[in-house]
């Protein structure tokens, strides 16, 4: 086990009751291979030290009882900094909350830790979860380790790259949309975007409360389906968080996929699309078939309009949401002679630019005389985008897309070009508009030996659908020569 990536779920559950190593061996070697490569990477932004070992030691000790262990024993887990910690500083990447400190812990963390995880640390990811490439941290980019002079995707670099390195068995990001999908192509990882409402959002430090989601980004699709069962279903503390029952994910994930309609839209492969990208992705559409799938096209008519609805409703939401960074209730405060020149200064120097470019936007699409025009058309062209979605899957079991229109792109190349940077999301902002579920699963590199990211959406709560065709497509593409 000496090789960082054999640990998944699977191997380090199988170690942990042979005894081949202890939950705190095992803990102590993940800290030792961070401090490693962090500096290399800017991965993890903040660990917990003292809670991960309390938390390996209660492993231990239920191994030397003889008790029967939680489903994520002894695994060591990152959480991307905008999902609230008890104890720990949660910055969302960015100044204005550089020294804040969670009273509460997120319900997704909590369940992770009841299911035996151990909490390594907070992932580095762009400020307040709002970028494609983690280059608009207030701490500096995370670098991908496939290249390091390559973007690792966003906002979720951080955990994308934490897992792809070897410094984390599995981490949580957040989607908004598209940042776990995203990041999980361009680092070559598995990332899962879970139905809206499938897990709750409670303790998510909200950019977009009608669109954010927390998803798990792992070594492998299996690992995925086990972090979902732990993290998914009803939580009365957040009112968006559905009453659906939240099946066995991992015990269907090996159903045989011969004889699913897979949809395949040509709006997603027209122009715009790399070459490369688009020869893999297609690949994957083939072995797909070769493995009894039905190739079926599609038209999804109103895509075209996806980035510019996105935009608007994202950038709306966070307007409202950022309000409370004021410097009144936590956070940065930086004094003024007046209140106002105190919210002036403090959201002056706590916010880097693309908050504020998005905050301006936002407030611009809200204010009087151009919400209809702006913001209530855009909500009515989601809610085509959505019937779009609801159509296909009349007539298809699941459809499969590319997730990025590129591979990683390099550090800076597209920072000057907020638009440019804006389209790296072309392929994802449709299923975070319409609610579905959808993962990125690795299908390839190009000859430069950058990872390529496949799409597979289902309808809500089609989360097993996703996983199945993803796990399938998992195992027929390693054993592809």
């Amino acid at each position: 086990m000496s090789a960082a990536s054999t640990w998944t779920i699977a191997a380090v559950r199988d170690a942990l009751k042979s005894k081949e190593i202890s939950a705190r061996e095992l803990t102590r070697d993940f800290f030792a291979r961070i401090e490693n490569r962090n500096r290399q990477l800017n991965a993890y932004l903040a660990l917990s030290l003292e809670r991960a070992y309390a938390q390996a030691d209660r492993v231990d000790a239920m191994i030397a009882k003889g008790e029967a262990l939680p489903p994520l024993a002894g695994v060591p887990i990152a959480i991307k900094d905008v999902i609230s910690t008890r104890g720990v500083t949660t910055t969302c990447g960015s100044k204005i909350l550089e020294t804040y400190v969670p009273p509460y812990e997120a319900t997704a963390v909590e369940r992770l830790e009841r299911a035996g995880a151990v909490i390594l640390g907070k992932t580095n990811c762009d400020e307040f979860a709002m970028g494609s490439s983690n280059e608009n941290s207030a701490y500096g980019p995370v670098r991908n380790p496939v290249s390091l002079d390559h973007v690792p995707g966003g906002s979720s670099g951080g955990s994308a790259a934490a897992v792809a390195a070897g410094l984390a068995v599995a981490a949580l990001g957040t989607d908004t949309g598209g940042s776990i999908r995203q990041p999980g192509a361009c680092c070559g990882v598995p990332g899962m975007m879970p139905t809206y409402g499938r897990v709750s959002r409670y303790g998510l430090i909200a950019f977009a409360s009608s669109l954010d989601r927390i998803g798990p980004l792992t070594q492998n699709v299996t690992d995925a389906a086990t972090v979902m069962s732990v993290i998914a279903g009803h939580d009365p503390s957040d009112s968006t968080s559905a009453a659906v029952p939240v099946p066995n994910y991992a015990a269907d994930l090996e159903k045989p996929v011969q004889g699913l309609r897979i949809g395949v839209p040509e709006d997603y492969f027209g122009e715009g699309l790399d070459s490369e990208v688009r020869e893999k992705v297609l690949a994957g559409i083939a072995l797909l078939e070769k493995m009894g799938c039905r190739r079926m096209p599609l038209k999804m008519p109103h895509t075209d309009y996806a980035i510019a609805t996105y935009y608007i409703v994202a950038t709306a939401e966070a307007s409202s949401n950022l309000a409370r960074y004021d410097g009144v209730r936590y956070g940065l405060r930086i004094p003024g002679a007046t209140v106002g020149e105190m919210y002036r200064n403090t959201r002056e120097r706590g916010f880097g630019p693309e908050v504020k470019r998005r905050i301006m936007l936002g407030t611009y699409m809200l204010s009087a005389g151009y919400y209809d025009a702006y913001y209530l058309r855009a909500q009515k062209v989601r809610s085509l985008i959505a019937r779009d979605f609801a159509d296909a899957f009349q007539k298809v079991d699941a459809i499969i897309t590319p997730t990025a229109p590129t591979p990683a792109f390099r550090l800076g190349e597209k920072t000057a070009d907020p638009l440019q940077m804006y389209l790296a999301d072309i392929y994802t902002v449709t299923g975070s508009l319409a609610g579905v579920p959808g993962i990125s699963v690795p299908c390839g590199k190009t000859k430069c030996g950058l990872p390529i990211g496949m799409q597979v959406f289902a309808p809500h709560f089609g989360e097993s659908r996703v996983l199945e065709i993803a796990r399938a497509f998992e195992k027929a593409s390693t054993a592809t020569p």
